[in-house]
């Protein structure tokens, strides 16, 4: 009745019949590479069943394909039900694919995968992936998908579905109880507001353009977060190998300035009095650090505010460096012109605002902020454009206008003043670098201890909240890429955020990770310790221990500088963390015990314990330094050190 091969196509259909995790297979006849032979019984029929089954290409496959082929290196993942293709695929790349298949980084939270990709892809500025599980792995990214949208990071999160077939019409039916209660009306919601890009992945066949679109949002300017779905029956689908070109699906290229904007601009910051260039992100792309150099050495007098401190975009040490400010600051009320260049806050006009007569002008990839309800700051001129490219253009017109060129060359009484005005904040910033009488310490001598002690081109991964502009005037980035801050305002970041930069960065490089006590909580240490050292990711963490949360009290005294809560204690406003948790004990226990860990009250302990730290940070194991700033710990044990 059956010749073989009618007779296995037969025996593979009533198989995919009986168990809907197999689908029918069509075998060729002349195809001898995928059928090993050719005998016509059930146990045969079921070998040659298992050997398809490992040589089948699904959707999935497909997926792993796309996203190496369109520069992904690295999934960050925290799987579940919804992922039976998915690991499948994951095994079948890591055995026929070696060198060509993104990295598996297993991470037990979701925040702190996304967290790392975030890190990763800004040092790099290469998109990478988070895998995660149907609705509740993505509720459980939290607050990081807020990061990477305002931090500007090119992520591409992955969740399945629950299945949408019952009875097994379909590979990848429901099987699970779960299948049923994590079902939800509309899953791309959850992340809808905060991503460039939201879609599903419908059917297999054309999941590869749909993961290059999802990056083509993620890479374009402003850079930030995509989300893709796609059900278990879709990602289960069989379909034919093909591939795309890589070329097809690259960023949306940067934009210019126009001609005439370019002299607009050019003429105005030459002719102004008191110049201001405010910047937060210009400083991801490197080069655009040295056009801004070029741009206050050709209009000297101009100066640099760097608001928002995601990225290092102006060298502290040279003289028209204003430093960082959370939009405060003298330079924003005295300036007459102000070229406000790829940043989201300016200044805050309640506590700084420029004079009525100030012209302002904004460059930037996102000038309308599309995705901030209320923002308007009064420019008279708005220009969707690439920072480092709009600043070139600046540069090269000055040089080649000689009349403009020449007038700026005679602003040499203000480039003197710069270097006096410089000086002088250099030297205060110095002064607040003191410890306490009693031999306590505060966090600018903490921080220019720690920049004194760690390799120069140390990699600062920094979310130290009310602190970070202390941070900043003390650790002084100068090397483009060097200050890496949240960018947002989600509390957890720098965690995974310092792992995924160390994963960058690799080899030899320094990664200090500078965190406050309550965002140390916040960035889950428990996943982020066991991660460092599985991986061997080893970091210098430093906790600012101020035993509480600070910020909620500033916000408080900025809307209620003399209501109840002003005379309230920190234990009173419910901010307090006393007594305080052993933070560097939290990590060790994360990270098995392998990982130096100590606490520092007075000066005198922390000029025995950082160099220990630095050192073991040096030959490859974590370090966590609990810095408990202005006073001795309450608690109990000074010296939890490592064995």
């Amino acid at each position: 009745m059956f010749g073989p091969t009618a007779y296995l196509k037969f025996r593979l259909f009533s198989a995919s019949v009986v168990d809907p995790a197999l689908s029918p297979v069509v075998i060729a006849a002349s195809d001898d590479s995928r059928r090993p032979c050719m005998e016509s019984s059930v146990d045969m029929a079921g070998k040659l069943q298992a050997t398809t089954r490992i040589s089948q290409y699904t959707a999935s496959d497909a997926f792993f394909e796309a996203l190496w082929e369109l520069g992904v290196t690295h999934c960050f993942v925290n799987l579940g039900s919804d992922h039976p293709s998915i690991i499948e695929a994951i095994t079948k790349g890591q055995i026929e694919k070696k060198g060509q298949f993104p990295r598996i980084i297993t991470c037990p939270n979701e925040m702190v995968a996304l967290s790392m990709a975030d890190g990763y892809a800004r040092v790099t500025g290469k998109p990478q992936c988070v895998i995660v599980h149907v609705d509740v792995g993505t509720q459980g990214l939290g607050a990081a998908v807020h990061n990477a949208s305002c931090g500007r990071a090119p992520v591409l999160i992955f969740a399945g579905l629950s299945p949408y077939t019952c009875d097994g019409e379909l590979r990848g039916s429901r099987t699970e109880y779960i299948h049923w209660i994590q079902d939800v009306p509309d899953q791309k919601q959850i992340l809808g507001q905060y991503c460039r890009y939201t879609g599903e992945v419908k059917r297999g066949v054309n999941v590869k353009q749909m993961v290059g679109r999802a990056l083509q949002f993620a890479t374009t300017a402003p850079m930030g977060p995509v989300y893709l779905l796609g059900s278990r029956e879709a990602m289960e689908e069989e379909i034919p190998e093909y591939s795309v070109k890589p070329e097809h699906w690259g960023p949306v290229g940067p934009g210019a300035l126009p001609e005439g904007a370019v002299e607009t601009i050019a003429k105005t910051l030459a002719e102004a009095k008191e110049a201001l260039l405010i910047t937060g992100y210009s400083g991801r792309n490197h080069a655009a650090v040295g056009e801004l150099v070029k741009l206050t050495e050709a209009i000297k007098g101009l100066r640099v505010l760097d608001t928002g401190g995601s990225d290092m975009c102006f060298p502290s040490d040279h003289r028209a460096s204003v430093g960082l400010k959370y939009g405060v600051d003298d330079s924003v009320k005295t300036a007459d012109v102000i070229l406000i260049v790829d940043c989201d806050v300016p200044y805050i006009p309640t506590l700084c605002k420029p004079k009525e007569s100030t012209r302002i002008f904004h460059l930037d990839a996102d000038p309308l902020k599309q995705q901030m309800p209320v923002f308007y700051y009064p420019a008279e001129a708005r220009y969707k454009t690439d920072a480092y490219t709009a600043i070139k253009q600046l540069n090269e017109y000055i040089s080649s206008n000689e009349t403009l060129s020449k007038k700026t060359e005679s602003y040499s009484d203000r480039w003197e003043k710069l270097k006096e005005i410089h000086s002088k904040r250099l030297r205060s910033i110095q002064e607040l670098a003191q410890p306490s009488d009693d031999g306590n310490y505060n966090v600018s001598y903490l921080t220019a201890a720690v920049r004194k002690a760690v390799p120069e081109d140390t990699v600062f991964a920094i979310e130290a909240v009310t602190s970070t502009v202390f941070v900043a005037d003390q650790v002084q980035p100068r090397i483009p890429g060097t200050w890496i801050n949240c960018g947002g305002g989600g509390l957890g970041w720098s965690g995974g955020g310092a792992l995924g930069i160390k994963l960058a960065v690799g080899g030899k490089r320094f990664v200090c990770h500078i965190v406050g006590d309550g965002t140390f909580l916040f960035s889950v240490p428990g996943s982020v310790y066991w991660i460092s050292q599985r991986y061997k990711l080893p970091v210098l963490t430093i906790v600012l221990n101020n035993q509480g949360w600070h910020a909620p009290k500033r916000s408080l005294l900025l809307v209620h500088p003399d209501g109840l809560g002003s005379k309230a204690t920190n234990e009173e406003l419910n901010i307090s963390f006393a007594p305080s948790p052993d933070y560097a004990g939290i990590a060790k226990a994360a990270a098995g015990g392998n990982l130096w860990a100590g606490q520092a009250s007075t000066v005198k302990e922390l000029d025995e314990l950082l160099p220990k730290a630095i050192e073991a940070v040096k030959g490859g194991v974590g370090a966590v330094l609990d810095a408990h700033l202005d006073g001795p710990h309450p608690g109990p044990g000074k010296h939890a050190l490592v064995g």
